[in-house]
């Protein structure tokens, strides 16, 4: 079987340059490529049941949106580069999800981009990138 890469992408210049590095490693060594897109969702939140079923209905829209907007094109681009891909839309804590995900799909390695976030924000919020890089448990390359 051959080796499957992942890598997160956000819809940002720092994904797509993580994606084109990504499709590249899959290239060179014909491996898989799963592209992954994380929508951050709080399973913390007290809601009545009626607000569960709209909170629902929007996650399913959201889900519906991402794969079309983000993914798709996406795996087109990398269509170009003569990689097989796969895309995965999921919610959650994106580093916590990639991380999950590269067990779920036996990756050898997690290829994610920097946002550049200020050192107040990365203080403040914490990176995606500096979390995964502690949990993942495969490699993870930060693409600047």
């Amino acid at each position: 079987m051959a080796d499957t890469l992942l890598v997160g992408i956000d819809g940002s210049d720092g994904g797509a340059r993580a994606a084109n590095f990504a499709a590249q490693r899959a290239h060179d060594s014909q491996a898989r490529l799963v592209v992954a897109y994380v929508i951050e969702w709080s399973p913390y939140t007290f809601n009545t049941p009626q607000e569960n079923e709209v909170r629902h209905k929007r996650r399913e829209e959201e889900i519906e949106r991402a794969e079309k907007e983000v993914i798709a094109p996406a795996l087109a681009a990398l269509k170009t580069h003569g990689v097989e891909a796969k895309g995965v839309v999921r919610h959650g804590h994106a580093a916590e999800v990639l991380s999950s995900l590269a067990g779920e799909e036996k990756a050898s390695q997690i290829f994610i981009g920097r946002r550049g976030l200020s050192k107040l924000q990365a203080l403040l919020f914490g990176s995606t990138a500096g979390s995964l890089v502690q949990i993942s448990p495969v490699p993870v390359t930060v693409i600047p």
